[in-house]
């Protein structure tokens, strides 16, 4: 009996390695990521498809008033967004789709599609968090100041994920969340056509 794939959501503080950790998951040739639309122009070596899919202003726009995104936002003057259209083609194939996304983006998909599973990824203290920022040396102290603050606000929408997982130690963090999408695959969202089938069964045998 073949079984759609699940749509999972992954977010996290800045440096809490959630770009590693979906890195990992995606050496699984079940999961694809999801590939989001753009209003922005290519950077060369880029191609429409594979790393966005490129649309003119006019039908981003046109696309969010007939709803055909999951979520969408702003950012320097450019419109982002994830097409319904690419998730579902790519679950009803079987596989599972990963959604690398922060925190306000990922509880408009819930909204959206309340099957969607919302993971977490959380450093083990701010304290933790502070040094890998800086250990990146990528920012300067006020883009990490920046950082923290914004996790500050994200500890705020915590609550509304449905798991939590700390990325503590690379290998057992991926282990868990792998965990957590196979128990999203045993949720009776996911077995609706086994329990039609047994329904059926059971009217047969008469039964109900």
């Amino acid at each position: 009996m073949s079984e759609k794939g699940v749509l999972v959501v992954i977010s996290g503080f800045s440096g809490a390695g959630k770009g590693t950790v979906v890195k990992r998951l995606m050496e699984n040739d079940s999961f694809r990521l999801s590939i989001s639309a753009t209003t922005r122009a290519p950077r060369p070596g880029e191609q429409d498809g594979r790393e966005y899919f490129f649309l003119s202003r006019e039908e981003f726009q046109k696309r969010i008033e007939e709803g055909r995104f999951l979520e969408w936002a702003e950012f320097s003057g450019n419109l982002y967004g994830t097409p319904k259209d690419y998730v579902w083609e790519q679950m009803s194939r079987g596989r599972d789709v990963i959604l690398e996304i922060e925190a306000q983006g990922a509880l408009q998909v819930k909204e959206q599609f309340g099957e969607a599973g919302l993971i977490f990824l959380a450093a083990p203290s701010m304290e933790v968090l502070r040094k890998r920022l800086v250990g990146r040396g990528t920012e300067d102290p006020e883009q990490v100041s920046r950082r923290l603050r914004q996790a500050v606000d994200e500890i705020e929408k915590m609550d509304r994920y449905d798991y939590i997982v700390i990325n503590d130690e690379l290998d057992t963090c991926v282990e868990q969340v792998r965990q957590i999408i196979r128990m999203l695959h045993e949720r009776p969202c996911q077995k609706r056509e086994l329990i039609e089938s047994l329904r059926e069964e059971a009217r047969e045998m008469k039964l109900s």
